[in-house]
């Protein structure tokens, strides 16, 4: 598949998936009124928005100007790496968010990596964008993890019982 056609795809998935995460947060109105659960909403919008606003970005620079996607790929990661770290920080004893949290931000931190040093993507036989696209995916399967744990553990009993 053609990188530009992969980042069109992408991103438009994960804005519709940022969307759809939108419309089942306000049908659960008690999990903006409590601190932890608005944490951890706000982590999985990111965890869709970052990674879409990454491929936005893949397009518009694409092969031709790498500078654009690698440049705009660390910020992006930096500012996704943080608020994982600080969710982490204020993990409630969950192994598998604790875990699923860790591992994003390990894979942010790979991306930063890679777009700064994008020769590092050949050491496995890829293009710098194509290493960056694998690890995108990675980061999307986490979050629909997240999505899943959230909606069958802490947010389904919050919901119960409001």
């Amino acid at each position: 598949m053609d990188v530009s056609t992969f980042y069109a795809l992408f991103s438009a998935t994960c804005f519709t998936l940022v969307g759809l995460w939108w419309n089942v947060v306000q049908s659960h109105a008690a999990w903006m009124s409590d601190p932890s659960p608005r944490r951890v909403v706000g982590g999985i919008y990111l965890s869709f928005l970052l990674p879409a606003l990454m491929g936005l970005f893949a397009q518009v620079g694409g092969t031709e100007q790498p500078q654009v996607w690698r440049a705009a790929f660390v910020a992006l990661s930096a500012v996704g790496c943080v608020c994982t770290l600080r969710l982490l920080a204020r993990a409630r004893g969950d192994r598998f968010v604790t875990w699923q949290q860790a591992g994003a931000a390990l894979l942010y931190a790979l991306i930063a990596v890679v777009g700064a040093r994008p020769e590092l993507a050949g050491h496995v036989g890829l293009r710098p964008i194509q290493a960056e696209a694998l690890l995108l995916i990675g980061l999307i399967v986490l979050g629909h993890a997240l999505v899943w744990r959230f909606m069958a553990g802490e947010g389904r009993a919050r919901s119960e019982t409001a």
